[in-house]
Order: C-alpha cells, then structure tokens, then sequence
C-alpha cells in the first residue's frame, strides 16, 4: 500500500513537472537542440514599463538601436539541449555633415539695396566601429530558472574623423578671412601663435581584444523567452594609434599647412567585466528571444 502511494505521489509530481515545462497551449518553455536565440539589454525596457506603471512623465519607449553599447546584438545556436555556440555582434557606422553662410572676403562695393555676397563652410563626420565575439555556454536548472556558464573572445576596432571646407580661402596679405568658428575647437593656432583653422581631424585606429570566463541565470517568463542577469571576468589590451590634425595658416606673407600627430598608447586590464561593445551588456538584465 505504501509502495503504490509512493508511486502515485511521484507519479503526480513528474505530471506537474512536465505541465510546469509546457504553457497551456501546450508551447515548450526551454530551447532545445537546434534552437537559435537573440538577445538584449532588458533595461531601458524594465524602466519604461515601471516608469509607466508609476505614472511617470517624459517617458520615451525604448528602440532596438543596435548603435549603442547595451543594444549590441547577442545571439546563440544550441547544439545540444543544454550546450550553446553564442556570439555578439556591432557594427556602426554613420556620418553628418553641418553648413553655415559667412560673408564673402571680397573687394567688391555693394549699393543699396544689394544684398552681399554669401559663401558657405562645410564640416563633415564620419565614424566606423565594429565589435564581434564567439564562445561556448554550457547550461543546467531546475524549471523555469535556467543557470549557465562558459567563455568566449572578443576584438573591436574603431576609428573616426572630421573635416573643413572654407568658403573663403586665405589670402596673406589679408590675414584670417571671416570664418566658422563650429565650437568643436576648428579655430586654433599654429606653431608659431598666428591664428590657424582645422582643415583635417583623424583619430587614431583604436584597436581591442580581450577573453572573459562569464556565469549567470535566466527565468523563463515565457515559452521561449527569458529574462536573465550575466556576470563575468577576463583580461584585455587596447591600443589606440596615433591621431593627426593639418591646418592651415597664414604669417602675413605666406600661407602654409602643418599637420601634426598626438595622442597614441595602450593599457592592459585583468577585472570584473565592463559594459563594452565587444561582448554585450555586462552586470545587467538581458531578454532573450528563442526561436
């Protein structure tokens, strides 16, 4: 008699395991074999969804902005029900381009009502960044709540620059024409203190690689998607090239150009993890997506 209400008892709970793994339309909470998954910082979502709930103002919906560091795209192949290939990926590129009118240098006399001549400056921006990781998650739990570790490897590189056009050029016997001053430091000094404009900024290829041993858990919220918290630790180096300025100047009797070179180094780092673009959100929530 005991045995067979041993039986029963055991019986029910696996039943009410499995109904536990399965939503009511019959849906597998957890991925398996063959499953792929993306993810995302869980975050600037949690926040707006209580800021909703508090009655908060000014409170702007999240975007999948892939863009910005927390929004780096993660993503995983399930080779086996509880063995993950998984990788993060940011790619951004982007530029901008800002015009203004200043007056013409000219000798040429205007009489009402004429209006005087107009010539445009020009600053362009461009930028590039690119991060990409791979490594292997092993997974084990009990449920719903799913806990996970493993290790992976990262590189990334960046880079960007600006430049100047000038409607007026410069004439030496003239001295500086009128000119843009766009607050981002264009107007500046040559090496010999005459007063000086940016044609060219280059920032210098900053270069990163890295490797990280990681651990952390997800709850499944629901079939196939989970929310989840990761931590990790690992070791860096970074390098940042050599970055390079040219301007343009004149001495009153000859206009000439220097370009001149700063700003180059490198660091080593062995820590806890950072929020970067290499590997995704770090120390944070993240949302993943199985499919």
């Amino acid at each position: 008699m005991k045995k067979s209400i041993l039986a029963i008892a055991v019986l029910l709970g696996s039943t009410s395991f499995a109904q536990e793994m399965k939503s009511d339309m019959g849906e597998d909470y957890l991925p398996a074999a063959g499953d792929w998954a993306i993810g995302i910082d869980a975050t600037p979502f949690l926040n707006y969804v209580g800021n909703l709930i508090g009655g908060q103002d000014g409170n702007t919906a999240p975007s999948w902005n892939a863009l910005t560091t927390n929004q780096t795209i993660t993503g995983k192949m399930f080779k086996e029900d509880n063995l993950a290939y998984r990788g993060s990926l940011r790619i951004g590129f982007g530029s901008a381009n800002t015009s203004n009118m200043v007056l013409e240098e000219t000798t040429e006399t205007f009489t009402y009502p004429e209006a005087p001549h107009m010539v445009e400056d020009t600053w362009k921006q461009s930028a590039f960044n690119v991060g990409i990781s791979a490594g292997l998650e092993k997974r084990r739990g009990f449920g719903r709540l799913q806990g996970y570790y493993g290790a992976e490897v990262g590189i990334g590189i960046a880079t960007s620059s600006e430049s100047y056009e000038y409607g007026n050029a410069i004439i030496a016997a003239n001295g500086m024409p009128a000119t843009s001053d766009w607050g981002l430091g264009n107007i500046t000094q040559d090496t010999y203190g005459n007063v000086a404009r940016v044609t060219e900024s280059k920032s210098g290829m900053a270069f990163q690689i890295g490797a990280r041993a990681f651990i952390g858990a997800e709850y499944f919220v629901m079939p196939r998607i989970a929310i989840g918290g990761e931590f990790g630790w690992g070791l860096g180096f970074a390098a940042l090239g050599t970055s390079s300025v040219t301007i343009e100047s004149t001495d009153g009797t000859t206009v000439g150009t220097q370009t001149t070179e700063t700003n180059n180094g490198s660091g080593f780092a062995l820590d806890t993890d950072s929020n970067t673009g290499m590997f995704g959100p770090a120390g944070s929530l993240r949302m993943t997506f199985h499919f």
